[in-house]
């Protein structure tokens, strides 16, 4: 057992490929971006990363349960659940609502997100002008291209693995619990995840069905993602001193539940609200190389963007039980679709 969550846990470091290069993204164009100012610099990162972020916080109100029926006290359930929200379409593409820049009208006029497109000819280009403190800025820089994820790796999602484990306290309650140790990214990076549930069943409170043949609860959980990861001190013409990336993801979801099992099998359902808080900063010192030769600009602690992603949820899905083995799948309809699998063991 031990050895089978610790091979569970490396699992999750595989949706970090995408903090990775998303940060390594960030670090070979902001002198780019921040060559076109401050603000402008944080609405072209902005744009870039958004699919990530708010994929995050959609991937994280999944996953809870896959019965509504709650466990007898001291009953536990251990599940491992994969959750991929799914990216439409139309966040492959973005138009920035740029200040001091403009789209070169000899390239693309839209740009890339991280999920876009891996074709250099599709790299938009942004001419700008400005004045601050008095010297005047101008010139031509070049927004960076997607990770064609669909391309590379077969899918277009943004996988969130977890381990689960629920227990039964007391009145047909559930506490359930979400956690992972702390895991390296690279060498100067961490990343963390922490999570807590509750699942009450509130048909016992409802005269005249309490006794029908199906099972209602509702739940209440908070998952929160913390990483960082260290940049390199140098690259193209900027460098900077204790440089980091930083992201959080805290993600609220309340549901009501619903299942019914026939034999080993279990179907349920849930309909519920989601609420998911981003962050995304890059913190530290960055000097860039000015366009008068000799002189350079210094930026401190220069992104600090937040994705705000609220809505409902419908979710769908199917659970078999096999002695104390169980497996699951189900789809959440929202903003980003969201498709859950996944295994545990069951002891009522």
């Amino acid at each position: 057992m031990t050895k089978t969550i610790t091979k569970i846990f490396s699992v999750l470091t595989f949706c970090l490929f995408f903090l990775n290069t998303g940060s390594l993204k960030a670090q070979d164009d902001i002198d780019q971006f921040l060559a076109a100012g401050i603000q402008d610099a944080n609405t072209l990162v902005e744009g870039y990363v958004k699919p990530l972020m708010v994929g995050f916080g959609s991937g994280l109100g999944g996953g809870w349960y896959n019965t509504a029926k709650a466990h007898k006290t001291a009953g536990f359930d251990l599940t491992v659940t994969v959750n991929a929200a799914y990216i439409p379409s139309s966040d492959r593409f973005y138009t920035p609502n740029l200040v001091n820049a403009t789209y070169n009208p000899s390239g693309p006029d839209r740009s890339p997100t991280l999920f876009g497109p891996e074709d250099e000819n599709l790299r938009p280009q942004y001419d700008y002008s400005y004045t601050e403190a008095g010297q005047t800025f101008n010139g031509t820089i070049t927004g960076p291209p997607g990770l064609a994820v669909k391309d590379n790796i077969g899918f277009e999602a943004v996988p969130v693995p977890m381990v689960q484990l629920g227990i039964g306290i007391v009145k047909n309650t559930d506490l359930k619990i979400r956690w992972s140790p702390k895991i390296d990214i690279g060498d100067d990076g961490e990343f963390k995840l922490l999570g807590f549930a509750l699942m009450h069943d509130i048909k016992q409170h409802i005269p005249g069905i309490k006794d029908l043949p199906f099972d209602l609860s509702f739940l209440a959980g908070f998952t929160k993602i913390t990483a960082d990861y260290g940049l390199q001190a140098s690259t193209g013409n900027i460098s900077s001193n204790n440089s980091v990336a930083e992201y959080g993801v805290n993600t609220w979801t309340f549901q009501g539940i619903i299942s019914k099992k026939f034999s080993v099998i279990t179907f349920y359902g849930g309909l519920g609200y989601n609420a998911s808080k981003s962050t995304v900063a890059l913190k530290g010192e960055y000097v860039l190389q000015s366009d008068i030769p000799g002189e350079t600009r210094t930026f401190t602690d220069p992104i600090d963007l937040k994705f705000n992603q609220n809505g409902p949820r419908l979710t769908a899905g199917m659970r078999l039980k096999l002695a104390i083995i169980t497996f699951h799948a189900d789809y959440t309809v929202q903003k980003y679709d969201v498709l859950s699998v996944g295994f545990g063991f069951n002891v009522r």
